[in-house]
């Protein structure tokens, strides 16, 4: 996408109003240059139509101004549990391999190990699920008896369940010492149990023997859950069965909280034993990341937004049981129930150790020995003692080599807000005072001194925390203590002269850093309280300048609109101003950027060179680089593609700072894409991600061009990249307009993949707000019809694709360069239609797309784009000869390659050419099979079998006369004919991805065929 607004690039010094904000259009660049006024920034890939003006005439919508820093996301409701597990495939992959090869006689017992609610008991239901049906699963627990637990305790149940699996058989297979069992199942004794005649190792020896019963029918899972609360009579029957039944078809499935293991103790021996001889293998369980919280949010809630997955993160750590219990309150208290959890083991301290973890509870985050023994008031000895026993019971543990810290952050929260209120203001004052004596940072002093509630003391570290955090780039944190500051001006005494600014030019500040941070309703909310809040007839005017011009650039950071109108009344307050020649020049670059996004091209042109001319009559490099930049992006849509092109060197040129380089990269990678130039696109993009992400602007600037690189990449065919960029993006918080921009492109991934379901929910999810900003920008207005169009091609619809199609092509609005490469599509459009049997409609739909083609400007049509256009409309056999040589070149969409190849196969099967055909179509098989087309390998399939071009059928067949495949393999065989992909197949087959892909690679190897379509024509003659 392109982007019209600044860059957020801090500098050391802030001025009386920060100009940060600054909005990129469809792919944008935020600003965070407080020295000076930002400066305009535009760009280009998609804007509004014509129409667009009028929609930026229409009253902005702003947030409710709330500074008191408070949170709350509607998306957040009541607390549920989840029935599908995320996060874990990989674990269950390595589960499913131990039970393959305990069945094929290998040791492969597994301890699933991790921390309290990390979800191992989840983890092995699933597994225990997923294996029903080719197992006999045997399930015991531990339970938590205090200091006494009793023996042998998960023996019964396991003893239970084999002794029902084996029915009439299990006398005969439990041996000899079958009177033993009378110890742990009483049901089977007929009168009193005489225990001195019952050998403990004939109790042994008979479980052996029944499990290794059961297994010898099917192999046998024994999963014994809660392994840390394990009796030692239990860790001595584990020793001896995972010896005894080595090479057996059982898997020994266990469960720990490792960090409650005692170091000493008989669970702790027991597993260094086990582990030592090789006979169990560890999976530790991770906290969830971002990308699986929030899918688990969407599975127990539906769609979450990024404030609320940011705070849901931060209290919860990534522990699946504190997201469930805490996705009811995420910002308010904690659960009763989960409180409870969390302070069991802190009620079970001694007074020393309580005193320990409370004063502990006070800091944000590690706390040295020196400060805790200073606040604790203990003796060396007496601390240790004191420090040991929290660090035993599993509260806090060894941060680094000088400090302390939680286990887990709620734990910490649940400890301080079990303090009396006056304990807590107690504790945190003592903590500011030791802390201030030492030099401590003002983020920290601030922390104190407010929970302390010394109102005066807390605002002026705030105010500097804030500064300070600012210029570090680190804006989260700035805009934290901004709100803090503002929470406190009201209860402060003379504030201005506590704080060292006045209470306008911080709430500039504060709006500026809140965009930056990517929370752009708040800034909205703060600037509008500002502007509520002057006095037009007494405030300097290039202050009431520069608030209007904030306002516009986070009304266009949220893709509404408004923005026009308020550049313009910025200009006219100061257009008289003497010396405001800067602030004139930067507004002038707005007011052409928004042109630009509203498909005003002639506007934005003569508006940019306007700001052009004035910046260079005062020296102004940096404006004159961005209004270069814009202008620039217009002529390209406008068709003057070499001038635009020179006006991106002259950009560059006068790129004097941060702000205008990454403005440069911005609209200059998205011009590249729209020209086809797409290696270039991906290079230039790439470039300006790194440079973001060195000024900490990821999720303003670095969220744009993140995207402008994933573009040309899905031109160029890379998907998995394309997926990989877009994971890593959708953990990033970001403003809604760039979280738009990258969901177009995740919808395009889905649909390249054939996970149309996906795809179609994603779309409806976003089509309100994707509307509403296409209302404004026009880039957007194409973007969806773009999206509309390949969703319905994946579907199968070619007539829908074709209507949605046309209306692309006849809408009166003003057309961008993008048209091109809509109009590219249109013949893939009509090679389906033409497939499908819709012989007339794809004609006129041929007719309607050549003649729009022809009407582009000159310079926008590309000549290989126009030869290949041009050979798929007319299914010209020499045409298509030509072009097949044309596709497989990096400035045509990769996507064509197998197309071309197809439609040249179809003709010459009309000609009569079938080797020539067969040749190409299994050319064209490969190729959609090595880019992960969905589609497109699904087409070559259809068209193989209708044709009747079955020479990979043939040698597949030939191939799979002598090959066995398994019984699993032969599952995923046939979800290969139905054109399953490897995560669908996944799904259908309740395995992970990862294994469906080895399973696949497995079978392309026994057919002896390269491709998924080959396989899929031989299963079809099995």
């Amino acid at each position: 996408m392109s982007e019209a607004a600044p860059v957020p690039v801090p500098t050391a010094t802030a001025p009386a109003l920060s100009s940060t904000a600054g909005a990129p259009e469809r792919k944008s660049l935020p600003t965070t240059d407080p020295a000076q006024d930002p400066l305009p920034s535009g760009g280009s890939s998609a804007s509004a139509a014509d129409a667009a003006g009028s929609a930026e005439s229409g009253a902005a919508r702003t947030a409710a101004p709330d500074v008191r820093g408070g949170w709350h996301d509607e998306d957040m409701s009541l607390a549920t549990t989840s029935a599908a597990m995320v996060g874990r495939d990989a674990e269950l992959a390595l589960l499913d391999d131990a039970l393959r090869r305990a069945g094929a006689g290998e040791s492969a017992s597994v301890l699933v190990g991790g921390e309290a609610g990390i979800g191992k008991s989840r983890l092995t239901a699933e597994f225990r699920r997923r294996v029903a049906d080719e197992a006999t699963v045997l399930t015991g627990w531990c339970l938590d008896y205090g200091s006494t637990p009793a023996p042998f305790g998960p023996l019964p149940a396991i003893l239970r369940g084999v002794l029902d699996e084996l029915g009439d058989r299990a006398d005969e297979a439990a041996g000899p010492g079958r009177d033993a069992l009378q110890l742990l199942l009483p049901e089977r004794a007929v009168g009193p149990v005489d225990r001195s005649t019952i050998r403990p190792e004939g109790l042994r020896e008979t479980i052996a023997n029944l499990l290794e019963a059961a297994a010898s029918v099917r192999p046998v899972v024994v999963v014994i859950e809660d392994l840390h609360w394990a009796d030692a009579a239990t860790l001595s029957m584990l020793s001896f069965l995972l010896r005894a039944l080595a090479g057996r078809p059982v898997l020994f499935l266990l469960t720990c909280r490792i960090d409650e293991v005692r170091r000493g103790g008989a669970v702790r021996t027991f597993l260094a034993e086990a582990e030592r001889a090789r006979l169990l293998d560890r999976v530790t369980l991770d906290r969830l990341d971002a990308n699986a919280v929030r899918d688990l949010v969407q599975r127990l809630r539906g769609p979450v937004g990024d404030v609320g997955l940011a705070k849901l993160m931060e209290r919860s750590e990534g522990v699946p049981f504190f997201v469930e219990e805490l996705l009811c309150n995420v910002q308010g208290p904690m659960p009763d129930t989960l409180r409870d959890v969390l302070l069991a083991r802190f009620d079970a301290l001694g007074d020393d150790a309580k005193r320990v973890v409370r004063v502990a509870s006070g800091s944000d985050g590690a706390i040295s020995h020196d400060l805790l023994a200073t606040l604790a008031g203990f003796g060396d000895e007496r601390l240790d003692e004191a420090v040991r026993e929290a660090m035993g019971a599993g509260i806090v543990g060894v941060a680094d080599r000088e400090s302390y810290g939680f286990r887990h952050a709620l734990l910490r929260e649940a400890v301080h807000d079990d303090l009396l209120p006056g304990e807590r203001a107690r504790l945190h004052w003592a903590y500011a005072d030791a802390l201030e004596a030492a030099g401590a940072a003002p983020s920290t002093l601030a922390f104190h001194w407010h929970r302390a509630h010394d109102s005066p003391r807390a605002l002026a570290a705030a105010v500097t925390a804030m500064q300070e955090a600012k210029n570090s780039y680190a804006f989260s944190t700035a805009a934290r203590f901004g709100e803090l500051a503002l929470e406190l001006w009201e209860q402060v005494p003379d504030p201005a002269e506590v704080a060292g600014i006045e209470r306008i030019p911080l709430l500039a500040q504060v709006g500026s850093i809140l965009r930056n941070g990517g929370d752009g309703e708040r800034a909205l909310a703060v600037v509008s309280l500002a502007l509520d809040e002057i006095d037009p007839a007494v405030v300097d005017r290039s202050v009431h300048a520069r608030l209007l011009r904030d306002k516009a650039l986070y009304l266009q950071n949220l893709g509404r609109g408004g923005s026009a109108d308020l550049f313009l009344e910025a200009l006219a307050i100061v257009e008289s101003e003497p010396g405001q020649e800067r602030l004139r020049a930067a507004l002038l670059g707005y007011l052409a950027g928004r042109y630009l996004i509203g498909a005003r091209l002639e506007d934005a042109v003569a508006t940019a060179d306007e700001a052009f001319r004035l910046a260079e009559s005062i020296g102004f490099d940096n404006v004159m680089s961005v209004a270069a930049n814009l202008r620039g992006c217009s002529r390209i849509h406008l068709g003057e593609v070499a001038a635009g092109l020179a006006d991106f060197r002259l950009s560059w040129e006068h790129a004097a700072d941060h702000d205008a380089q990454l403005r440069y990269r911005v609209n200059y990678a998205d011009s590249l894409n729209m020209l086809g130039r797409f290696r270039e696109a991906v290079e230039v993009a790439e470039a300006g991600v790194a440079h973001s992400r060195t000024l900490g602007v990821e999720r303003s600037t670095g969220a744009i061009l993140s995207h402008n690189m994933v573009e040309p990449l899905l031109e160029l065919g890379e998907i998995d990249r394309v997926e990989e960029i877009s994971a890593r993006d959708l953990a990033v918080r970001t403003l809604q307009v760039f979280r738009m921009y990258s969901t177009m492109s995740r919808i395009r991934a889905l649909a390249w993949r054939g996970e149309m379901d996906e795809a179609v929910r994603v779309l409806g999810e976003w089509r309100s707000i994707a509307e509403g900003v296409a209302a404004v920008e026009r880039q957007v207005w194409y973007s969806l019809h773009d999206v509309e169009i390949l969703i319905a091609l994946g579907l199968g619809d070619s007539v829908r694709a074709a209507a949605e199609l046309r209306i692309v092509i006849e809408d009166p609005g003003q057309r961008l360069a993008l048209m091109g490469r809509i109009l590219l599509e249109g013949g893939r459009v009509v090679a389906d239609l033409r497939a499908d049997g819709h012989g007339a409609l794809a004609d006129a739909t041929a007719e309607l797309v050549r003649t729009r083609w022809l009407s582009l400007p000159a310079e926008l049509q590309h000549p290989h784009w126009a030869a290949v256009l041009t050979a798929l409309l007319d299914a010209d056999p020499e045409r298509l000869e030509a072009a097949v040589v044309l596709v497989d070149g990096e400035d045509v969409p990769a996507v064509f390659r197998p197309l071309v190849r197809l439609e040249r196969a179809r003709v010459l099967v009309a000609e009569g050419d079938r080797t020539t055909a067969v040749e190409l179509v299994t050319e064209a098989a490969a190729i959609a099979e090595g880019l992960g087309h969905d589609r497109l390998r699904r087409r070559t399939t259809e068209f193989m079998d209708a044709a009747g071009l079955n020479r990979a059928a043939t040698r597949g067949a030939h191939t799979a006369e002598s090959i066995e495949l398994t019984a699993r393999e032969q599952q995923v065989l046939d979800l290969i004919a139905e054109g399953l992909s490897n995560r669908q197949i996944g799904e259908r087959l309740f395995i992970s991805g990862k294994t469906a892909s080895v399973h696949v690679s497995a079978i392309l190897r026994k057919l002896g065929v390269s491709s998924r379509t080959e396989a899929a024509v031989a299963q079809r003659i099995r």
